[in-house]
């Protein structure tokens, strides 16, 4: 991996990155790992520990993962398309293609009971779905009311609710439930990226997936992401574990052949339901760093990456953000405080760390992590098989980003 380097990254930085990321690996908390660091085009990629807590078979360069949250920037580009391509607009309301979300209600009180609404002061546009502001959300401020146990329930991000329905089916159900908040008020995680997935398959007329491959993964190299593992690379995926928070032992969250992914899905999450490789992130974070471009090939206009990879928050939106990340930070072990939102991705507003303000990208709970920065033209991706039941994978995102900035040289 080293040998001569005028990237800007020191030799005995990266080594201190492979050295911290080899502890991880030796500590027996993590399987393995395959982490890619960029800049000044010169690229890294450090493939380390093996597929299977049981097994010697080694993490590869091509290994695909299960991007869990890390999806939601590269589904948000279908939505930018549209816009670059005048067939959505910012603050068109969205009830002509979810006709669902028409005519809302919203809770009287976000905890109070489902009954007790008002009407909504103006309709869903796609401004609030593109923001995470529309209404509704995974929301860890409001766990355990009526409303977030109906959105678990009926978006299924509980294990008990099992597949997603196909997307007219899942809409459906959603349109039976009121906004907790009323559109545009408040930033909520999660849920709008799986609307928008619906939302650019109606406008489309293609599916969700088949508009990306058209116009994100095939131009853009990306040959190894989708929303399923076709069996020809299935065994390229490891089992994805959810360790036991008490005793840390290795549990099966989805298994690689006959698992989650082994087939494609009914429903399209656009929050969380991609696999890929670090290679195709990688392609796809170095389009953005360049302004929407990729090589010759024009994918996103330059604004619209702009309004992707900054801050889009109100200031009340933002301190509704801030309170929620650091008030969880014993929940999160520490990720999620980058202060700003842009679409479909975090923006750092405030320097809290080791990254500078400007730095955008997302982490997911299955072990994923992918962040680019602009000021020092720097891409960092890392993928485990470890998902965030403990802080272990956490853990070592963490130390990854602090070894990825300290072997800055210029």
């Amino acid at each position: 991996m080293m040998g001569h380097n005028n990237s800007g990254f020191s030799e005995a930085g990266l080594r201190r990155v492979r050295d911290v990321l080899a502890r991880h690996v030796e500590s027996g908390k993590i399987p393995g790992l395959v982490a890619l660091v960029s800049r000044g085009g010169e690229t890294h990629v450090e493939a380390i520990g093996t597929m299977r807590v049981d097994g010697d078979a080694p993490m590869r360069r091509d290994t695909i993962f299960r991007m869990a949250s890390v999806s939601k920037p590269v589904t948000m580009a279908a939505a930018m398309i549209l816009l670059d391509e005048c067939r959505l607009r910012l603050d068109d309301p969205v009830d002509p293609w979810l006709p669902e979300l028409a005519d809302r209600q919203v809770l009287r009180r976000a905890d109070g009971p489902q009954e007790d609404t008002v009407p909504a002061r103006r309709p869903i546009t796609v401004r609030d779905l593109l923001t995470s502001t529309f209404g509704l959300g995974v929301d860890l401020t409001l766990m355990g009311s009526p409303i977030m146990a109906a959105v678990l329930d009926r978006a299924n991000y509980s294990p008990e609710a099992g597949s997603a329905p196909e997307p007219d089916e899942w809409m459906r159900r959603l349109g039976e439930l009121p906004l907790s908040y009323q559109p545009g008020e408040r930033w909520q995680y999660e849920l709008s990226h799986d609307v928008l997935g619906v939302l650019v398959a109606r406008v489309s007329g293609q599916s969700f997936e088949t508009f990306l491959r058209d116009r994100i993964f095939d131009p853009l190299g990306m040959k190894d992401t989708g929303f399923h593992v076709p069996a020809g690379k299935i065994d390229r995926l490891p089992p994805s574990y959810a360790p036991d928070p008490q005793t840390g032992e290795f549990i099966v969250w989805d298994e690689a052949a006959g698992g989650k992914f082994s087939r494609p899905p009914a429903f399209q999450h656009g929050g969380g339901g991609l696999v890929s490789t670090v290679e195709d992130y990688h392609a796809y974070f170095q389009m953005l760093l360049n302004r929407g471009m990729h090589g010759t090939e024009r994918i996103l206009s330059r604004p619209a990456v702009e309004l992707m990879t900054t801050n889009r928050l109100t200031p009340e939106q933002q301190a509704d953000r801030d309170a929620l990340a650091k008030n969880n930070v014993h929940l999160s072990f520490g990720q999620g405080q980058q202060g700003g939102w842009g679409f479909g991705m975090a923006v750092r507003t405030y320097r809290g760390d080791y990254a500078p303000i400007g730095q955008f990208g997302w982490d997911g709970g299955t072990g994923t992590t992918a962040y680019a920065d602009p000021d020092n033209q720097l891409t960092g991706i890392l993928f485990t098989q470890v998902g965030l039941s403990t802080p272990d994978p956490a853990w070592l995102i963490h130390d990854f980003w602090t070894t990825l900035y300290q072997a800055l040289d210029a």
